[in-house]
């Protein structure tokens, strides 16, 4: 599923490239005004959803949102204006234009997730979704949050170089040892109250494995920690 970002501000960019990317499977194209997001449109990209900032040079974000519901082909591509807070009458007036939302910098997570949660497959979102609430969590640990999050960062360290490794112990055929850091990274999910992600790695380990497979379990896996992250940080009082 595509997803294009149009924002001139190579930072802001990025941030909102990152919190697509730990919200599902996407496949994000990215354009730095919106006369350079027409014309990738222009030459075939179909996103599912466009996230544009408001002002830009050349081409604005409303200007960019006004020529897509002029064209039949994106006359219905859910826009969501990117903006700061104090954007009110320009918001109304995107929304009169048709823009499906909008969220305010500095983005949260949650307000990015909202607009593409229609756009997954339950199957999908079933794996960051199918996890123990952050406070029962703390409970059965008997940890606060502080050291849940110590917890879930030093789970994500493991697994950002397992896709890899575990790729290699596959190709050399150390089958014994591959299931065993399998194991382990079931206990690590089942422990941190990540029921879905163990269920990815437990459908894993039950099929042909393969160094694709791998990689997309666990791609799923590293992403519903990303998820459970941000919701112990919202329950952590400012």
């Amino acid at each position: 599923m595509k997803v294009l970002v149009v924002d001139d501000d190579v930072v802001s960019r990025m941030v909102l490239m990152h919190l697509i990317d730990s919200s599902g499977q996407f496949e994000i194209a990215e354009a730095e005004d919106g006369e350079d997001a027409w014309q990738l449109l222009q030459q075939g990209l179909r996103p599912a959803i466009c996230f544009c900032d408001l002002r830009m040079p050349r081409l604005s974000g409303l200007e960019l949102l006004q020529r897509l519901r002029q064209h039949s082909d994106f006359a219905t591509l859910p826009f969501v204006l990117v903006t700061s807070a104090n954007d009110h009458h320009t918001v109304e007036e995107a929304t009169q234009s048709g823009a499906t939302g909008y969220v305010v910098k500095p983005f949260q997570a949650d307000q990015v997730r909202q607009h593409l949660q229609a756009l997954l497959p339950a199957a999908q979102t079933s794996y960051r979704h199918r996890a123990e609430e952050p406070g029962l969590t703390l409970v059965r640990l008997g940890i606060n949050a502080d050291r849940l999050l110590v917890y879930l960062n030093g789970f994500a360290s493991q697994l950002g170089t397992a896709s890899e490794e575990l790729g290699t112990v596959l190709e050399q055929g150390r089958y014994d040892e591959l299931q065993q850091r399998l194991e382990r990274l079931h206990a690590g999910c089942v422990t941190l109250g990540l029921g879905g992600a163990a269920d990815c790695l437990q459908q894993l380990q039950a099929a042909p494995l393969s160094v694709p497979a791998i990689q997309a379990a666990l791609k799923e896996v590293v992403r519903a920690v990303s998820y459970q992250t941000d919701l112990v940080l919202q329950s952590i009082p400012e």
